[in-house]
């Protein structure tokens, strides 16, 4: 207990001195732009700096000014956090964690190591990453591939407790990075290709103790759901909500797994993620809308309950899983101020709702190559408002049949994935990693079986028709669904983004560059070419009267499957391989972090 004490005080001094309470502290820090402690910057997401030395005027004269190798090969998603004067860094399984010094050349306080059984990495989806680390209460959150989340000693590295989260046997592991909300520590899951029930569950920041658990499907009991209290769309979901969409027993192996970002409003007390995919990836085999899988849910944070829900594609035919980030902002819709949550979806549509209520404000298209569907319905009074309006010709479904269906847009890696995008309050717009990408997708029978994959469909990867580019780095207005303006990259930019003060937004490509663009045009201003792919979160944090941006680089995830695990067939990666197999030439492999700055 001595320890843990010195711990706290000693870390939580190093930003802020004489909080009220831990609590009070998290939030301060959050809000501290010189430190970066949890994964978004902040708990509504928004992956935004105060910071201004680095400026669209002086951004230009960026240069590395330190590295760091953590030693470990395959795909680096994810960032630092700095808290005071020390970082912390992650890698890919097996989930290393380094305490950097920032007063001593980013030398070595400490490392965790865990020891994980190797078995888990056959069952980990789209390469062994993980997204990240969060801070609270003096300690470090790390949710390890096998399940296990670990509270460490900020100061020391030292394990203050586990708890074992999910089964690697049948199939679920983590790749996702932990959300602190106030005495709580929330995880998800991953293993809708292994046929996993999926569940957010909260444990208690300083034992451990499990507090509650929701699962995606089904009984009401079981999802947290109050029938006539829980809402879509302003209506009451009704009794066994979930349980209705799905044939017999099939939500037991229902997916729609929880490995995304994770958003929070203290005032609303309202925690806001997204589900994935619902298995198996053969439509035909699970009749229904499938609820709760592709759904964004609104959850008290004390108790769980959910207090609204949208389900963005009910039936979902092509892997489009709802994990990606809820940025939470308030602004003027319609002329009235409104808190909205923002979502950049796999299917390849912008949605704009009421946070508060959940609302449908706007959901349009943004990237302009998606055709699986030609709008939402946005009419309340149609029995299909909030749903897709679907093409049938894209479907992978029909008769009761198979369809061997090509030239779906986006293809199952969507229009986003998990590369999370940023919001600047000063401009107004988002900024959105995107993938440009269209599919063959030829389903087929599977029977499941625990631990073993439960995808039942072969994919093909490739641009639009008649384009070359894989890849947009767009600016959004979330209020009317439009696209400000547009940056082409070669690949898919598959790394998180991060807007500034300075009226800079930075993000990183496939091939590893690091680029710095201008908030209001677009206009490239720097870019570095580090040392392998970025997937990785651009950060930023301020040491000593400078202003730094970090970046993990190491070429691996969906897009980087091929490069990252070796693999040479096509149709490997669920179909990313043949996709981004010219990435080979332009990159390889590494694990680094890469720290720039101005010229002092």
């Amino acid at each position: 207990m001595k320890i843990l004490m010195a711990s706290l005080i000693s870390v939580s001094s190093l930003a802020l001195a004489g909080p009220a309470s831990a609590q009070d502290t998290d939030t301060k820090l959050t809000q501290n732009p010189a430190d970066w402690v949890i994964p978004a910057g902040n708990y509504a997401g928004n992956r935004y700096s105060k910071l201004d030395q680095i400026t669209n005027k002086n951004a230009s004269k960026l240069q590395p000014v330190w590295t760091f190798s953590t030693g470990v090969l395959r795909g680096h998603e994810g960032g630092p956090l700095v808290v005071g004067d020390i970082m912390y860094v992650h890698t890919p399984f097996p989930n290393i964690v380094y305490a950097l010094d920032l007063n001593n050349n980013g030398q070595i306080l400490w490392k965790y190591e865990p020891k994980q059984n190797p078995d888990v990495i056959p069952v980990m989806c789209c390469d062994t990453v993980n997204r990240g680390l969060s801070y609270a209460d003096g300690k470090i959150f790390l949710d390890q591939a096998d399940t296990t989340l670990v509270a460490l000693d900020a100061k020391t590295g030292k394990l203050l407790w586990s708890a074992v989260n999910g089964d690697p046997k049948i199939g679920e592991t983590a790749t996702m990075a932990p959300l602190p909300v106030k005495n709580e520590v929330l995880v998800g899951d991953s293993g809708g290709e292994f046929g996993v029930r999926c569940n957010v569950t909260a444990y208690d920041m300083n034992s451990g103790k499990r507090i509650w658990r929701a699962y995606s499907e089904g009984p009401d009991d079981e999802i947290l759901f109050d029938p006539e209290k829980t809402t879509m769309l302003g209506k009451p979901v009704g009794k066994d909500s979930s349980l209705k969409t799905w044939k017999g027993d099939q939500w037991k192996q229902g997916g729609g797994c929880t490995w995304g970002w994770y958003s929070y409003d203290p005032e609303l007390n309202m925690v806001y993620y997204g589900s994935g995919n619902p298995s198996t990836w053969n439509p035909k085999q699970r009749p229904g809308d499938n609820r709760w899988s592709m759904t964004i849910f609104a959850r008290d944070a004390d108790t769980g309950m959910a207090k609204w829900v949208y389900q963005m594609t009910p039936h979902d035919e092509w892997d489009y899983d709802g994990v990606n980030e809820m940025q939470l902002v308030d602004q003027k819709f319609d002329g009235k101020e409104r808190k909205l949550l923002v979502h950049f979806d796999r299917n390849g549509f912008g949605y704009t709702l009421d946070r508060t209520n959940g609302d449908l404000l706007v959901a349009e298209k943004f990237d302009p190559a998606v055709n699986w569907a030609t709008g939402i319905n946005m009419d309340k009074n149609s029995p299909d408002y909030g749903r897709p309006i679907r093409v049938k010709k894209y479907s992978t479904e029909a008769n009761g049949e198979d369809v061997n269906t090509q030239g779906v847009c986006p293809a199952a890696l969507g229009s986003k994935d998990e590369q999370p995008s940023a919001y600047s309050p000063k401009t107004g717009l988002f900024y959105v990693p995107t993938n440009h990408v269209c599919m063959d997708y030829q389903p087929f029978r599977v029977t499941y079986t625990p631990g073993q994959p439960y995808v039942g469909a072969i994919l093909s990867m490739y641009p639009p028709p008649g384009q070359t580019d894989m890849g947009n780095f767009i600016a959004w207005d979330a209020t009317k669904g439009k696209i400000v303006w547009s940056d082409p990259e070669r690949f898919s930019v598959w790394s998180g983004a991060l807007a500034t003060a300075g009226d800079v937004v930075f993000y990183g490509t496939l091939e590893g560059y690091l680029k710095a663009v201008d908030a209001k045009t677009g206009k490239e201003l720097y870019k570095f070419k580090t040392p392998s792919g970025i997937i990785g979160n651009v950060m930023t944090y301020m040491h000593k009267g400078r202003q730094y941006v970090a970046v993990l680089s190491g070429v691996g995830g969906w897009a980087g499957i091929g490069l990252a695990a070796g693999l040479t067939d096509p149709h490997a990666g669920l179909g990313a391989v043949g996709g981004y197999a010219a990435l080979s030439k332009y990159t390889s492999l590494g694990g680094a972090l890469t720290v720039f700055a101005l010229p002092q």
